[in-house]
């Protein structure tokens, strides 16, 4: 979440849950606003289990603290007890975020020196407004879609980038900026992931895999271009084979939208096996590696493709919009 905007939520709903808490009469009203403070998260779904989680542990608190303050009487010492009793249990059960924030409200019941009915309502009333406004106001986050969109363009970029360069290479021995390009596409990979994994988890009810999948996807098959470019940079291959194995990098590079099955590259990928399957066994040392390195790359490059094939295939199935 922004600075801006996260700061503009804990202004409102701060002053909201104070002024509403005294407007409904309840004691120690601002501490609704400190309550509406730490219930700001960056995430809804970070935010709504927080507030559960704080709820349960309120409960708790207040019970504890009824029967601690009823047969210990309402002494500092007592509120010793309670903390015995409270905080192991609140860890327990995983509600160890709301010991805080209750254990102000159980202050008040010591201030007081009252654990009626009514006033445990109060605490309980102070404490549903400042996490309910908090929940509310958090129900809006900005929209990550146009920046997911960028990195989908961004991403693909820089994979076409890196396979026309491999392409150069082979055709005209220049191929010496793909470390860096893939180096940089790692940094936009990690980027956008974050972003994914964030929108996600301001999604409570209709979540979707689809953007982390996709950006995952494009991270391994970033992993293969990494071994790829090593292999490119050591081979010498024949001319006949560069220039097929160049036009495949070429075909690729033209392929790399999400909406393309990539079907027909695979079917690139078992006519090149085959055409180099036919081709006179080699005659020498050099001959044999030269042989061994282009049958690496187009394993690597079935790899490649193959990637994006099941991927689309997984989400058209679902009847994904790609």
């Amino acid at each position: 979440m922004p600075l801006l905007h996260r700061t503009l939520k804990i202004i409102i709903a701060t002053v909201a849950a104070i002024y509403l808490a005294d407007l409904l009469g309840l004691a120690y009203a601002s501490s609704a606003g400190i309550i509406a403070i730490l219930s700001i998260l960056d995430t809804r779904k970070s935010s709504f289990k927080m507030a559960q989680a704080r709820l349960f542990s309120t409960l708790l608190a207040l019970a504890i603290a009824w029967l601690t303050f009823l047969f210990f009487g309402f002494e500092t010492w007592t509120l010793a007890v309670y903390l015995l009793l409270y905080v192991p249990t609140a860890y327990r059960f995983k509600w160890e975020a709301g010991i805080a924030p209750s254990t102000v409200l159980v202050t008040h019941l010591l201030l007081e020196k009252n654990i009626q009915l009514s006033f445990l309502a109060n605490e309980l009333g102070i404490f549903l407004i400042g996490a309910g406004l908090a929940l509310l106001f958090n129900l809006y986050m900005p929209s990550q879609e146009a920046k997911i969109q960028a990195y989908h363009e961004e991403v693909e970029d820089l994979l076409k980038q890196i396979l026309l360069r491999f392409e150069a290479f082979l055709l005209n021995g220049d191929g010496r900026n793909e470390a860096k390009l893939i180096k940089q596409l790692d940094q936009v990979l990690k980027e956008a992931l974050q972003v994914v994994y964030l929108d996600r988890h301001n999604q409570l009810f209709h979540q979707t895999n689809y953007q982390v999948h996709y950006f995952e996807m494009r991270k391994a098959q970033n992993k293969i271009l990494r071994k790829m470019a090593k292999s490119i940079n050591s081979c010498q291959l024949e001319a006949r084979e560069s220039i097929i194995l160049a036009s495949l990098f070429e075909r690729c590079a033209q392929q790399l939208s999400r909406e393309n099955p990539a079907l027909e590259l695979m079917d690139d990928i078992a006519l090149f096996h085959q055409t180099f399957r036919e081709r006179p066994l080699p005659q020498s040392r050099q001959e044999f590696e030269t042989r061994a390195t282009l049958f690496q790359l187009l394993q690597d490059m079935e790899e490649f493709i193959q990637l994006k094939v099941d991927f689309y295939k997984e989400y058209a199935e679902k009847g994904t919009s790609l």
